[in-house]
């Protein structure tokens, strides 16, 4: 009989290098110089951090700045909504005459030299008059304080030029204060309250009229506008569309902060 075959010894097994992954597994790993390891993916490609991808902290860092550049975005856009739908409203403002029967015509004050209207404010007492001759209000109220070194106040100018165009003196209420559009409808609500009446229309240029009709409710009266459409404000384009961004500028100033723009000027109502 033959001697049975033996199986050829097997020397030790050679180490794997292997380190266990996680859940149980283990992923291959390359020895380095130095005796370091890099680890390497289950199928044999370099980790997630080999294959040149975006850190974490980096993808944090973008997100962050995706929603900074959306809220300042976003804020640009409500601006905008806000300044175009003001400035539509001062523009379609402009074009409507409230005339009604009221308590009062209330003339806002503009520039005057020596107890004589500029253009500006002729325009609108002329207005004013006519108004008044239709038999919308039993008065008409003029309204404007003065400079340093004026003899007569806005408001004394208007009173002398109304009745020179033929407005009896007892319908005219002197109302000689104020040096801005919300200093002088103040003055003026004051004055109602005093005299017993509140409804007004109020009388200036149409760019003005939305913010003069705000101001004149929010100081208490029952206000309508009914703008002038002759004098120098609405003689061209270029004049107007000056104008209608000025007054948008104003009145978000006005809704913003509950205070005039104005700085004494009130040769622009």
């Amino acid at each position: 009989m033959s001697a049975p075959l033996r199986r050829p010894r097997r020397g030790p097994e050679p180490p794997t290098d292997r380190l266990p992954a996680r859940g149980g597994s283990e992923a291959p790993t390359e020895r380095l110089g130095s005796g370091r390891r890099r680890e390497r993916g289950h199928d044999g490609g370099p980790s997630r951090g080999d294959r040149g991808g975006p850190s974490v902290s980096t993808l944090r860092a973008r997100t962050g700045l995706t929603w900074i550049a959306r809220l300042l975005l976003g804020t640009l856009l409500i601006g905008v909504i806000i300044l175009g739908g003001t400035l539509f409203r001062v523009w379609q403002t402009a074009r409507v005459d409230g005339d009604r029967p009221v308590d009062a015509v209330v003339v806002l004050g503009a520039a005057q030299y020596d107890g004589e209207p500029s253009p500006i404010l002729a325009a609108r007492l002329k207005h004013a008059a006519a108004l008044y001759e239709e038999g919308l209000a039993p008065r008409i109220v003029t309204v404007g304080g003065s400079r340093a070194g004026d003899e007569y106040t806005e408001a004394e100018a208007g009173t002398r030029y109304l009745v020179r165009l033929g407005v009896p003196a007892g319908a005219i209420t002197t109302v000689a204060e104020g040096s801005d559009t919300l200093g002088s409808l103040k003055a003026v609500a004051a004055q109602a309250e005093r005299d017993g009446w509140e409804s007004a229309l109020v009388v200036s240029d149409p760019w003005h009229s939305l913010r003069a009709r705000t101001m004149a409710r929010d100081s208490g009266l029952e206000a309508w506008t009914s703008p002038t459409r002759s004098g120098p404000v609405v003689q061209t384009r270029e004049t107007q569309a000056r104008y209608i961004l000025r007054e948008t500028a104003a009145l978000l100033y006005y809704r913003l902060t509950h205070a005039s723009a104005e700085t004494g000027d009130t040769g622009l109502g």
